[in-house]
Parts: structure tokens; C-alpha cells; sequence
């Protein structure tokens, strides 16, 4: 990735804070680690400057899908044994990760201070961002929760499979009764067709409209399945790199194309956000 100007002295360029975007869904195997490198890819592509964060600190995979070997991760910011700038990975395309532990029990639940401590850690990059990508774990624990909680938009990743759509409304559950959020994006993955992903929509729709109050859950689209994807990953190559002319590549960069011509969410809408501004010094 290119060099870029510290956040400090760039601040003039930066009308508008950088997006944060958490892709979730309550469920393993939905494909959020693809969605969020692929689509950091086509929206770097399109030149953004975008950082994906692999807040899965337990299981890692964001390095595996990439083919990459990071020597340093969150575990050594957290330990203090590195600075957040010195563990960034450049990734294929043009972006960057900033790669989690992998395999190490105490990193699956952060103490307040360590969260405290990542967010001081993120204001002193001194890298310009447009956009950053947060790659959940599975489940709801804490600390999913809490990156969730981070992000500005929050968007909620499920498939055709019933289960898949049971744990996505667990999530927006938990998020909206125990912590006041009421808007959602919807992501349908692996779908065959448009009308597929839109039945699933409706569905996790209808049963929050029924038991959730005052929510506002926006289709955002659906990511088809597609016979690439999957050699792309044994191949540890992203499908938008290995097959940019492939189906599912071109929704991710039709979806990247929407995104940007979006409006960020207003970061006023209370919980832990207000820390972004003043850590990102807007």
C-alpha cells in the first residue's frame, strides 16, 4: 500500500469521519471473511484507503484466506510488546490488515483496559482511512459485541440455511434490546438468485418486526453462489484477484460502487462510537 500522511496532518482532506463497518452475523461458516476482504479489495480497487481488522482473536483466518504469514499480531499489542502501526500487514490489492492471535484462549475476551488501550492504539495509526472493515468472530460473546458496538454501520451476514437465519436474529436481538441499536444492514450470502436472498430478507424481517421494536433492518444485497469461490479460496487467492470477470466478483465490486456512493452513518447514536471521534481526532 502506498505511504499516506499522518492522520494529524491530513485532517483538512477528512470532511467526513472514516466509515466503520462491523460485518457480523451470530453464526460461523456464513462467509463474513470473504465478504470483508473481498469487498476491501474492489473498494481499494476503486482507490480507498481501507484497513480490515480481523477482530476474530481467538481463530484467526483473515491471514490464512490471504496466503500470508504475519510475524506479529494483536497479541503482541495487547501484551505490549508492539505498537498497533507495527504489526499492519499489506494485503493483495492494495489494502491493509491488522491480522489477530490465533489459538490463544485468554484473547477471547478482552478486559476493559485492553479495549481501552486497542482504541488509543487505532488514533495513533497515523495512516488517513476512508474506510475500515471489522471481521467479527462467530457467536456473541463480549467482544463481539463490543467491535460490533464500535462500528458506525453494522452489518448482518446470513445464508439460505435455517440456522443461519436463527443465530443473525439472536444477534440483532441482542444488539437492539440489550444495547439500543436500531438499524441493521442485511447482507444475503450464497444465494442462488436475487428472489432466494430476498425470501431470507423478508424472513429475518418478519420475525424481528414481530418480537423487536422500532427497528430499521436495510437490504443490502445478496452475494450469489458461485463454483469460483470456493477454488479461490483453496487457492488462498481472493476471487475478485484470481476471477475479477466471475459473477460473484462483480457483485462485490457493484457493492463496493454503492457503498461509495452512500452517505456514512452519523456517528451521534450514542454507545461506545464517540470514542472513534476523538481517538480518529475529528
Amino acid at each position: 500500500m502506498a505511504s499516506t500522511t499522518p492522520l494529524h496532518q491530513n485532517q483538512a482532506a477528512y470532511r467526513t469521519p472514516p466509515r466503520v463497518m462491523a460485518i457480523t452475523s451470530g453464526k460461523g461458516g456464513v462467509g463474513k471473511t470473504n465478504i470483508v476482504t473481498n469487498l476491501a479489495y474492489a473498494l481499494a480497487r476503486k482507490g480507498k484507503k481501507v484497513l480490515v481488522l480481523d477482530a476474530d482473536l481467538n481463530l484467526a483466518n483473515v491471514d490464512v484466506l490471504l496466503g500470508l504469514t504475519p510475524q506479529f499480531n494483536l497479541h503482541h499489542v495487547f501484551t505490549g510488546e508492539k505498537r498497533l502501526r507495527d504489526i499492519l500487514v499489506d494485503a493483495p490489492g492494495g489494502f491493509q490488515i491488522l491480522p489477530a492471535s490465533s489459538g490463544i484462549m485468554e484473547m477471547a475476551e478482552l478486559s476493559e483496559e485492553q479495549k481501552l488501550y486497542f482504541l488509543e492504539e487505532i488514533a495513533d495509526l497515523g495512516h488517513a482511512i476512508d474506510i475500515m472493515l471489522i471481521d467479527t468472530a462467530a457467536g456473541i460473546n463480549n467482544t463481539v459485541i463490543y467491535f460490533t458496538l464500535a462500528a458506525q454501520e453494522r452489518v448482518i451476514v446470513l445464508t439460505p440455511e435455517p440456522t443461519s437465519l436463527t443465530d443473525a436474529y439472536a444477534m440483532v436481538k441482542v444488539l437492539s434490546s440489550q444495547h439500543g441499536v436500531k438499524r441493521f444492514r442485511i447482507l444475503v450470502n450464497s444465494a442462488q438468485t436475487e428472489k432466494e436472498a430476498l425470501a431470507v430478507y423478508r424472513q429475518l424481517t418478519l420475525v424481528a418486526d414481530r418480537f423487536l421494536d422500532s427497528l430499521s433492518m436495510d437490504y443490502m444485497g445478496f452475494i450469489p453462489y458461485d463454483a469460483k469461490l470456493p477454488q479461490s479460496v483453496r487457492a488462498q487467492r481472493l476471487v475478485t484477484d484470481l476471477s475479477p470477470r466471475s459473477t460473484v466478483s462483480g457483485k462485490f465490486f457493484a457493492l463496493a460502487d454503492q457503498i461509495l456512493r452512500e452517505k456514512a452513518t452519523n456517528l451521534s447514536d450514542g454507545n461506545i462510537k464517540f470514542f472513534w471521534q476523538g481517538l480518529f481526532n475529528l
